[in-house]
């Protein structure tokens, strides 16, 4: 829910401040949603806070307001974003984002990676309609002054998406200390390339999606069905290869997952689908533009 900071006609330097940075980490969840990358996310939130601190009039509900202004820009940055995509180098992932361990945020969703991709289904204006109505909350006449439709038509596009992703949406929630679990065990399988554990832990329909963006090597393709997965960690042990370091555990977009360290001294995360105790999907990324800013937190 947007936060609700009564204006009058004018905004002291102070009031236009705390007006915004209230709504800051809402605000880059939102833009991040939308586009799927931190780093622009970042770029949207910025532009955001000039075009507001250049308002001159009152302002009643600056959540509804920057809302509107965010979700604006990040439609015209989806143009070239999706254009971007089509000579995309390999699967495309989002932009791991670990998700917050204050017991005081309340701006977590139940959005995954696995919604995310499914997202990517949908057009520009079905997605906004989705994100702002079905996970911020945003209320329908609301969305539809963010949009400019009239309310029938974003009850449409938010009823379309709703269809699109309906089976995508979180199924199977894990406490933090059985996803912490199931990413340490699933690390070990992977690393000591022990199909054993492995053909026990994955679902029939499993499948790997690495992104390496033309920059490191990764899969070109997504990797479909345990037999072919299995395959592939067979050939870990086989070519005795160095290990991954574990650097932490982690819930990355709501997913059991690990940061890990190559012998090359390059990072990488990877995200665990995770249904009625099988993975279903294995989501790995390498591309180093996508990962600077863990590599900065953990100083690699």
């Amino acid at each position: 829910m947007t936060a609700k900071l009564p204006m009058e006609a004018g905004m002291s330097p102070d009031q236009r401040i705390a007006g915004f940075e209230l709504e800051r980490m809402r605000l880059k969840r939102l833009a991040y949603r939308m586009l799927g990358s931190l780093s622009e996310a970042d770029d949207v939130v910025q532009d955001a806070w000039i075009r507001w601190a250049g308002v001159q009039e009152g302002v009643d509900v600056p959540g509804a307001y920057l809302t509107r202004i965010v979700t604006r820009l990040c439609l015209d940055r989806l143009k070239s974003a999706r254009a971007r995509r089509e000579t995309y180098i390999g699967p495309w992932l989002p932009e791991p984002m670990l998700n917050s361990a204050d017991p005081y945020d309340d701006i977590a969703d139940d959005v995954t990676v696995t919604l995310m991709l499914a997202m990517e289904r949908l057009s520009p204006l079905e997605r906004a309609a989705f994100l702002l109505h079905d996970v911020f909350d945003v209320p329908l006449t609301d969305v539809a002054l963010t949009l400019d439709r009239d309310p029938a038509a974003v009850r449409q596009l938010a009823s379309r998406a709703r269809k699109n992703v309906r089976n995508e949406r979180v199924r199977y929630r894990l406490d933090a200390s059985e996803a912490d679990g199931i990413a340490r065990a699933f690390f070990t399988a992977a690393r000591d390339g022990d199909t054993t554990a492995l053909a026990h832990m994955l679902a029939d329909d499993v499948e790997i999606h690495a992104d390496g963006g033309g920059k490191v090597m990764a899969f070109r393709n997504i990797v479909r069905g345990i037999t072919n997965v299995l395959k592939l960690f067979a050939n870990v042990r086989r070519k005795n290869l160095p290990p991954q370091t574990l650097v932490q555990t982690a819930l990355i977009d709501g997913m059991p997952g690990y940061i890990s360290c190559y012998p090359d001294g390059s990072i990488g995360t990877t995200a665990l689908d995770v249904a009625a105790g099988r993975i279903n999907a294995i989501y790995v990324v390498r591309n180093p533009e996508k990962l600077g800013h863990l590599a900065k937190e953990h100083s690699l």
